[in-house]
């Protein structure tokens, strides 16, 4: 009784699951495709972005507020900068190594080097 009654569960949750499919058609606008040019601006390139960054900069966040990950958001490494305010650093472990690579200059910013270094 007890089988017979989880695959039923099993069989509604599956179809449930399934995607559904609208029964009338659907009409889609058609648009024109805007072809822009490129430009040459400064900031397209991520190397170009992450040149602006100081490497002094990073080691007074890590020194300071290393524990939250705030020098890895002004790095450009986002999901580090999150996993570190979770783990507050990895309870300052993670925070005392990005400072000893952030001062030995093997920390760089996300795609780039240092614009200014110490």
């Amino acid at each position: 009784m007890k089988i017979n009654l989880l695959l039923i569960v099993a069989f509604f949750t599956m179809l449930s699951a399934a995607p559904a499919y609208a029964s009338f058609p659907v009409v889609q606008n058609q648009t024109e495709n805007v072809v822009t040019e490129k430009t040459n601006d400064e900031m397209s390139s991520p190397a170009a972005a992450a040149s602006g960054k100081s490497q002094l900069t990073a080691l007074l966040l890590c020194l300071f507020v290393g524990v939250i990950g705030i020098h890895r958001f002004y790095l450009g490494y986002t999901w580090q900068g999150i996993v570190q305010i979770l783990t507050f650093g990895g309870l300052g472990i993670w925070a005392l190594i990005d400072l000893i690579r952030i001062i030995t200059g093997d920390l760089q910013p996300k795609g780039g080097s240092y614009s200014e270094t110490l």
